[in-house]
């Protein structure tokens, strides 16, 4: 078993946004070093304290996988909208929406944690599905919306052949993009 052990500002703070999520703080401690492990069902994320650690400059991430991410995705949701009304697309903490290949969220550490499916699909070859993938990459993990958008739209009107699944799912994307950026046509 490996275990992440990842850096955050205040285990106070991250510890809040875990359970929020459905997890069980396991263990927290304070001295001599800030540290905190929680968990739900197998999934175990581990964090140490740094004073003045910046979020919005981590580097961290952290790969989960499991048999049903929009399951997980769900779950998270539901506790976003309890505590804070909406899911937060934007800013420190986050999660995109989920797709074939998962989403990702940004805790309050600035720690980034990408949920996809225990058994990958094989590579798809379609300019549809890897412009979508080159769009999550570029919006999820860089900030780059406007760019992503641009690639995105671009495959949309080239790829007229795409299944209506990979369609979708690059809609489904382009709205959430749209959302981010505040630009709903």
């Amino acid at each position: 078993m490996t275990i992440p052990l990842l850096p955050c500002a205040s285990i106070d703070e991250v510890a809040e946004f875990y359970v929020m999520l459905g997890f069980t703080v396991t263990y927290r401690q304070y001295r001599p070093n800030a540290y905190l492990s929680v968990r739900r069902e197998e999934v175990n994320l581990h964090f140490f304290g740094i004073p003045g650690y910046q979020a919005d400059q981590s580097y961290s991430s952290c790969l989960i996988q499991v048999e049903d991410p929009r399951e997980l995705y769900e779950a998270f949701a539901a506790g976003m909208r309890a505590v804070y009304g909406q899911v937060l697309l934007t800013g420190i903490p986050r999660m995109t929406r989920p797709r074939r290949d998962g989403f990702l969220f940004v805790d309050p550490g600035g720690n980034w944690i990408r949920v996809v499916p225990a058994v990958r699909e094989s590579v798809r070859t379609n300019g549809l599905s890897r412009a979508l993938t080159s769009a999550v990459t570029l919006a999820g993990s860089h900030g780059a919306e406007r760019q992503a958008l641009k690639i995105l739209e671009g495959a949309l009107v080239r790829e007229v052949h795409a299944s209506e699944e990979e369609r979708a799912s690059a809609l489904e994307f382009r709205e959430e993009l749209l959302e981010r950026l505040n630009l709903h046509r």
